[in-house]
């Protein structure tokens, strides 16, 4: 039988023999901790985030919460001395009746702009995926309405669809169609906005969706292809699967941008005529600043209420991602 003896420095074995032979000790020791530069080099890497997150992302939230929940005045948000009113200015959001409208507005105006902008950008992506003869400069030329300042783009749309004198009325009459109130009629406004905001956001969809499909291997389009697949079989069952990560932050992205665009609307129409543009971000700023006497609370509380909706949203996707990433 072998006997074992234990040292204060290593531990021997006595074979049945009686030789003894020296075995390393063994290893009691926690792995050893970062030194503390590293860790002080780390903190001094992250405080310039940290900091610029605090100071325009944190500390703004935090104001537009405040906001929300105080009966602020022009010489109360000087003072600061507003009252603590509690939900009052939520109540009287929901309770106004320019809420229902641009509930509509807002979610009309999103849903129609993320379909369009996604299915366009994405049938421009495969187009330009052929690798043709000047498929780079013709992709650059889309960028674009992503480029230009939302000013000029949305004064530009003013302009060309001017009910007198605008290019697109112009362009109509030529084929025998009458004029058609793009900016001045209740029916046409919405409509116009939609229009102006699909032109800008196709771009961005198309860059993205393009790089997505860079990464989809060549090799399984020649698979399918010996196997008989037509291009709309391949589309369908290999590029729009293999997108659907890609899709996902495009439409998240998407989202939260058409949710709280403002510029668009309000060169165009101002949220009119009869509030039949008004979406949420229009309408907040309406109420904390388009008035001689602002309600900077209420605006403050349809703020909140977009601000909720992107995190729900964001929300949604995160967990989306982690059922498809353990699955």
């Amino acid at each position: 039988m072998n006997h074992t003896t234990q040292s204060p420095d290593r531990w021997t074995v006595r074979s049945r023999n009686g030789a003894a032979t020296a075995a390393p000790p063994p290893d009691h020791t926690a792995s050893p901790r970062r030194p503390a530069s590293q860790q002080w080099a780390a903190w001094a890497f992250l405080s310039p985030v940290t900091l610029y997150l605090a100071l325009f992302y944190a500390y703004p939230l935090y104001r537009n919460i405040d906001l929300s929940l105080r009966n602020y005045t022009v010489r109360s948000f000087v003072q600061g001395d507003a009252p603590f009113t509690g939900l009052k200015n939520y109540r009287t959001v929901l309770d106004d009746p320019t809420f229902a409208p641009a509930l509509l507005h807002t979610v009309v105006f999103t849903a129609v702009c993320l379909v369009f902008q996604y299915a366009i950008g994405l049938a421009l992506a495969v187009f330009f995926n052929q690798h043709f003869r000047l498929s780079a400069t013709l992709r650059a030329l889309f960028l674009v309405p992503w480029l230009l300042p939302l000013i000029v783009s949305a004064s530009t749309w003013s302009w060309m669809l001017n009910s007198d004198s605008g290019i697109v009325n112009a362009t109509l009459h030529a084929v025998g169609i009458g004029p058609v109130h793009w900016l001045t009629s209740p029916t046409w406004s919405l409509t116009s906005v939609i229009i102006a905001n699909i032109w800008i956001g196709v771009p961005f969809n198309l860059v993205v969706l393009h790089s997505g499909l860079q990464s989809i291997p060549t090799s399984l389009y020649e698979a399918a292809a010996l196997d008989g697949a037509n291009a709309w079989q391949r589309f369908w069952r290999i590029t729009f699967p293999l997108l659907r990560p890609v899709s996902a932050i495009t439409l998240l992205l998407g989202l939260v941008y058409t949710l709280k665009v403002f510029d668009i609307i309000w060169i165009m129409t101002k949220g009119g005529p009869a509030d039949s543009s008004t979406t949420f971000a229009t309408w907040s700023y309406q109420l904390g600043f388009g008035n001689l006497l602002p309600a900077f609370g209420p605006g403050a509380a349809v703020g909140n209420l977009l601000v909720v909706a992107a995190l729900v949203f964001g929300l949604l996707y995160v967990r989306v991602q982690r059922k498809q990433a353990l699955s």
